[in-house]
């Protein structure tokens, strides 16, 4: 969940005091530096960077989380891992810097090449494979064990956050005339969750079982980053690719990770069979837990949806904004949406029965 109190704060500061900033910290002269529209992070702010000898610079102003996923990718490229940008170290040798509250960060840009925006080859899907596999290989330092998260498969804030979403959502179609959602936006939201409620119940009772099953046969922890979905993948010469935005790094099962390529998360770019293979050819054979997949697809199903949902519902907030969070609210729940993944992975586990309500959700192709 984002920190809008945070994202307020950035949004304040200009571009110009940034520049000075990076000067002085790190030692690098800009001389332009544009925002960017990449990321969905309202506790973040990004530019792209341009000195006088043409090179190019990502620089992060994060109000939010913890720097872990500085100091991973840090480590990532110190080992040498092909294809994980390091942050420029500062004139003092730290990673990043602090001003007003907020932990500033400069990394080298890589590529305009995103693999949402262009041609994802087979030699990308190999590529993208043997990445996170050098990632999940890397050993977990004492530094890292004692930065990132590690992950227990439990859910109380996410679940806390979804029932009390649903309860304000379903009190305005309660509402007298007149008094409900104050325009089309809100209303349509209101509509879709009231319409999907039983969907998002299955999901949460789901996850709470499936959470309560895996405590209690842990798996081995790996270096994840948590959420290398193909937004945060640039393509690079030569077919190598870029692994970005490094936040959510996280000591968990390799499934963790995974879950983002065995079907995907984003509903306007499904993940086909033939990419998948392609994609294992570059990781190498993977024994993957059906059960700890389908618990990482419930949990970030109900993420986003809430995550999104509510942007919609908050009329702070700009109109073309809230109208793109109702389209991502719309794709969550399409055919080849992530809320109809995490209910196929439920019913192959044999948790939803096939001709459950739920169903009407998936794919005609995928029902029995």
């Amino acid at each position: 969940m984002n920190d809008d109190g945070a994202g307020d704060r950035l949004a304040a500061t200009s571009g110009e005091r940034v520049r000075a900033w990076v000067r002085e910290d790190f030692g690098v002269d800009l001389i332009s530096m544009d925002v960017t529209g990449h990321g969905a992070d309202d506790a973040a702010e990004l530019w792209r960077g341009v000195c006088m000898d043409g090179a190019r610079y990502a620089v992060k102003l994060s109000g939010g989380g913890t720097p872990a996923g500085i100091v991973v990718s840090a480590l990532l490229a110190e080992k040498g891992v092909a294809g994980v940008a390091g942050p420029v170290p500062t004139r003092s040798g730290r990673l990043w810097s602090e001003h007003e509250g907020g932990r500033l960060s400069v990394v080298p840009w890589v590529s305009d090449d995103r693999a949402l925006g262009g041609e994802m080859s087979a030699q990308h899907w190999a590529s993208y494979g043997a990445l996170l596999a050098d990632v999940h290989a890397i050993g977990v330092t004492d530094a890292l064990a004692k930065l990132l998260p590690r992950e227990d498969h439990t859910h109380e804030l996410l679940a806390s956050t979804v029932r009390a979403l649903d309860r304000r959502l379903h009190r305005s179609v309660d509402t007298p005339p007149g008094a409900g959602p104050p325009n089309y936006l809100a209303r349509a939201v209101v509509e879709e969750w009231c319409a999907a409620a039983g969907v998002v119940s299955t999901l949460l009772e789901q996850a709470d079982g499936l959470g309560r099953e895996l405590r209690t046969r842990l798996a081995p922890n790996v270096v994840c980053h948590g959420d290398p979905h193909l937004g945060n993948v640039l393509l690079g010469g030569d077919d190598r690719v870029w692994l970005i935005d490094w936040d959510d790094a996280v000591l968990a099962p390799r499934e963790r990770d995974l879950m983002f390529v065995t079907g995907g998360v984003l509903a306007f770019a499904p993940v086909s069979t033939q990419e998948r293979s392609w994609f294992f050819d570059g990781y190498g054979a993977a024994d993957l837990d059906p059960a700890r997949l389908a618990y990482y697809l419930c949990t970030r199903a109900l993420d986003d949806i809430a995550d999104f949902a509510t942007h919609v519902a908050d009329v702070r907030r700009s109109e073309p904004e809230r109208a793109d969070a109702l389209s991502i609210v719309r794709g969550l729940l399409s055919p080849t949406g992530l809320v109809s993944l995490a209910l196929l992975s439920l019913r192959d586990l044999g948790l939803v029965p096939d001709e459950s309500p739920t169903s009407a959700l998936l794919p005609r192709g995928e029902r029995s």
